[in-house]
C-alpha cells in the first residue's frame, strides 16, 4: 500500500491536498461521462455542422461506447505495467486531444477520428486508472467516502450533460463544449503531480493473444446489443442484415460470447504457466468482487435505460427544450451528491450490504413512480419525485460499491479491477440503453399499427402503407414532426389528426413499457445482493491499528 494510504488514521492523504486528489480523479470521471450526454441533445445541429444524419452521429456515439468497452481491460493492464498516474495522464493527453479534433472537426470521419476513436482509447486508460488511483491515495477508511464522490461526478455529468448541451447548443455551438473539455484537460494534467501512486509492475510484456480475444468478444457482444433496437434482436427487421433468417445481432452476440469464452480459457492457462495474463481469472472466483461487478452492471443498466426514457418523455412527449429537459433532470444531482457523500461521511461504518439494498430499493421505488406517473395527463412536475429517489439510490450504491470491490483483491490489483469493473458499467449502460429502446420501439410499433388499423377515421390505403412502411419500426417523434412529415406525403387533415392521436397514446405505452423492464431489472438486482460484505471494507484492519500488536496487547495484559 503506498505511504500515502497508510498516513492517516482517517483514511485521507497525508498532504492537506486530498480536495485536490479528489477534485482532479472527479473532473476526470466526469470528462469520461459528459460527451455523450451533451451529444445526445445536440445530434442534429452536430449532424448539420459536419454535414451528416442522425444515423451519422448515433454512429459517432455507438462508436464511442464501443471503443471504451472494448478497450477497458487492456487500459487496466497498462495502468498495472506503467504506473497508474503516468496511464492517467497519458490518457489524459489522448483524452485532450480528440477533444480539441472533435470541436474542429469539418466532417463525419474527423469526428469519428476525434471523438469515438481518440477519446475512446482515452477514457480506457483513464477510468481504470481513477479506481486504482482512489485506493492509493485513500487508506481503507476514506475509500468510500472517495469513491463515492468520484464516481458520483461520472453519474452527475448524465444528470447535466442535457443542460450544458442544451445551453451551448442554442446560445453558442457545441464545439465550445469540446473546446472547454481541452481547458480542463489541461488544469488536470497540472493537478496530477498532486497525485501518489504505487510503483509500477516489474513486467512489461502485455497479453496480446489476451487484447485482441477480449476486444474482439466484447467488442462484437456490446455491438450487437447496440444495434438491437435497429436490426431486432431474434427476428430480422426488413433491411437488417440476418443469417438463416435470424437477425445478426443475436449472431453478434453469442459470438462475442464465444470469444469471451476463449479469452478466460486462455487467461486461466496463462495464469497456471505463471504467466502475466490480462486478467486473473482467479479473482473471478472471489464473491465479493463478483457480487460489486453485479451490483456495478445493474447500477449503470437501470441508471442509462431511465436516462434514456426520460428525457424522450420531457423532450419528445411534452416538447420540453434541450434547457429545461436538463433542469428538470437536476433534482437527481442533488440527491446523488447528497447520499454519495454523506453517507460514508456520517455513517461511516454502515452495513454496506444494506445500503446497497436500501439503494435499490430506491432505485425501483423511483422507477415504479415514474411508471405510474406517466398519462395522458401527465406534466413534466411528476419526475420530479422518481428522480429524488433514483438520485438517493445512485449515489448510495456510489459511496459502496467502488470501495467493495477494490477492497477484494491486493492493492497491487487494483488496476485490474478497474478495468473489470468499467467493462461491467460499460456492459450494463450498453444493455439497459439497448433494452429499453428496443422494448420501446417495439412497443410503439404494435400499438401505433394496431391503432391505425382499428381507427375509422384513418382511409383503408393509408392503412395499408401504415403497415407495410411502419414493420421496421416507428420512430419515436412528437407530434409536431409527425403532424409535418404526414403533410408531406399528403394524408388528409381528418386521417393525419387521428394518425396523430394514436401516436400519442402509442408513444405513452411504449415509454412505460420500458419503465417496467428497468423496474423488473431492479427487481431482480435486490436478490443478487449477496456478495456484498456486511462490514466496510477496511474496518477490520483499522481496528486492529488501534489495539497495536499482538505481543504489545499481551504485554499490557
Amino acid at each position: 500500500m503506498s505511504a500515502n494510504a497508510n498516513a492517516g488514521a482517517g483514511g485521507s492523504p497525508a498532504s492537506a491536498g486530498a480536495t485536490l486528489v479528489l477534485l482532479t480523479l472527479g473532473a476526470g470521471q466526469f470528462l469520461m461521462t459528459l460527451d455523450t450526454s451533451v451529444m445526445n441533445v445536440a445530434i442534429a445541429t452536430v449532424a448539420d455542422d459536419v454535414g451528416t444524419d442522425v444515423t451519422g452521429i448515433q454512429t459517432a456515439i455507438t462508436l464511442y461506447t464501443l471503443v471504451m468497452a472494448t478497450l477497458m481491460i487492456t487500459g487496466g493492464k497498462v495502468g498495472a505495467l506503467i504506473g497508474r498516474k503516468r496511464a492517467f495522464a497519458l490518457g489524459c493527453v489522448i483524452y485532450g486531444v480528440g477533444s480539441f479534433t472533435t470541436a474542429i472537426a469539418p466532417s463525419l470521419p474527423v469526428l469519428l477520428l476525434g471523438w469515438s476513436l481518440l477519446e475512446g482509447i482515452g477514457a480506457a486508460l483513464i477510468l481504470p486508472a481513477i479506481v486504482a488511483l482512489v485506493a492509493a491515495n485513500f487508506g481503507p477508511e476514506g475509500r468510500p467516502r472517495a469513491y463515492g464522490l468520484v464516481m458520483a461526478a461520472g453519474a452527475v455529468a448524465v444528470a447535466v450533460g442535457p443542460l450544458i448541451g442544451g445551453l451551448f447548443t442554442t446560445y453558442l455551438s457545441w464545439r465550445l463544449v469540446f473546446a472547454g473539455e481541452v481547458l480542463i484537460v489541461l488544469g488536470i494534467l497540472v493537478l496530477t503531480r498532486r497525485l501518489q501512486d504505487e510503483p509500477a509492475g516489474s513486467r512489461r510484456r502485455i497479453d496480446l493473444v489476451g487484447v485482441v480475444l477480449s476486444a474482439a468478444g466484447l467488442g462484437m457482444a456490446v455491438f450487437g446489443v447496440l444495434r438491437s433496437s435497429m436490426w431486432g434482436w431474434v427476428d430480422a427487421k426488413p433491411d437488417a442484415p440476418a443469417l438463416f433468417g435470424v437477425s445478426a445481432v443475436l449472431w453478434l452476440i453469442l459470438g462475442g460470447m464465444c470469444l469471451i469464452g476463449l479469452f478466460f480459457e486462455w487467461e486461466s492457462r496463462l495464469e497456471k504457466r505463471g504467466g502475466e495474463p490480462l486478467v486473473r481469472p482467479s479473482m473471478l472466483r472471489n464473491a465479493q468482487l463478483l457480487g460489486g461487478l453485479r451490483m456495478f452492471f445493474f447500477q449503470y443498466f437501470v441508471q442509462s435505460g431511465v436516462f434514456f426514457v426520460v428525457p424522450l418523455f420531457l423532450s419528445v412527449s411534452l416538447g420540453l427544450s434541450a434547457i429545461d429537459t436538463g433542469i428538470r433532470l437536476l433534482p437527481l444531482s442533488v440527491t446523488l451528491l447528497i447520499a454519495a457523500g454523506g453517507i460514508p461521511r456520517y455513517r461511516p461504518k454502515a452495513n454496506p450490504r444494506r445500503v446497497v439494498r436500501l439503494a435499490l430499493v430506491a432505485m425501483f421505488a423511483g422507477t415504479v413512480v415514474l411508471l405510474a406517473g406517466i398519462d395522458e395527463d401527465a406534466s413534466a412536475e411528476i419526475v420530479a419525485v422518481p428522480l429524488l429517489l433514483l438520485g438517493l439510490g445512485i449515489g448510495a450504491l456510489a459511496s459502496q460499491l467502488g470501495s467493495v470491490t477494490v477492497s477484494s483483491v491486493p492493492d497491487e490489483l487494483s488496476p485490474e479491477v478497474g478495468g473489470i469493473q468499467n467493462t461491467a458499467t460499460n456492459i450494463g449502460a450498453s444493455l439497459g440503453t439497448a433494452l429499453a429502446g428496443s422494448v420501446l420501439i417495439a412497443s410503439l410499433t404494435a400499438t401505433l399499427v394496431a391503432g391505425i388499423d382499428k381507427n375509422p377515421a384513418v382511409p383503408p390505403d393509408v392503412r395499408a402503407k401504415a403497415d407495410v412502411q411502419l414493420a421496421a419500426g416507428v420512430p419515436f417523434l412528437s407530434d409536431a414532426d409527425l403532424e409535418a412529415g404526414l403533410a408531406e406525403a399528403g394524408v388528409t387533415d381528418d386521417a393525419a389528426s387521428a394518425i396523430v392521436e394514436e401516436n400519442a397514446k402509442a408513444r405513452l405505452r411504449a415509454l412505460r413499457g420500458a419503465l417496467a423492464v428497468i423496474a423488473i431489472v431492479a427487481a431482480l438486482a435486490l436478490l443478487s445482493c449477496g456478495g456484498i460484505p456486511t462490514r466496510q471494507p477496511g474496518s477490520e484492519a483499522v481496528a486492529e491499528a488501534e489495539r497495536g500488536p499482538p505481543d504489545l496487547q499481551e504485554a499490557l495484559v
